[in-house]
């Protein structure tokens, strides 16, 4: 399936994507954050889509959410956190799935196969 803006002709602008750009060369070059920080020093896949859209453009694609607020319980999942927290797994951290953006009514779906 493929989304996007609604109102991409008239978001996307060439001002728009200066905008886009500016932002983007801000956080080129950060390394990949396994731990999903919120943070600026490190960077994952949706939170770098998320962040460029709403400072570039005021656009929050998605709903930002707490850790606590997914389904944590999974063995698989709990061993993963685990892993990548210890015992200290941040549960107030904001965070952006791929569902949240992908559900996002700011989208609409232009192709599926």
């Amino acid at each position: 399936m493929v989304r996007r803006l609604k109102d991409h002709a008239a978001v996307l602008t060439p001002d728009g994507l200066a905008k886009l750009r500016a932002v983007a060369e801000k956080l080129e070059g950060r390394p990949y954050d396994a731990a999903f920080g919120w943070s600026d020093d490190r960077i994952y896949c949706s939170e770098l889509v998320w962040k460029l859209y709403d400072r570039a453009l005021g656009l929050r694609i998605g709903k930002l959410q707490r850790l606590k607020e997914f389904n944590l319980t999974d063995p698989v999942v709990l061993a993963k956190l685990h892993e990548r927290y210890g015992r200290q797994i941040p549960v107030e951290e904001s965070v952006v799935s791929p569902v949240a953006m992908f559900q996002s009514p700011l989208l609409v779906t232009v192709g599926e196969q």
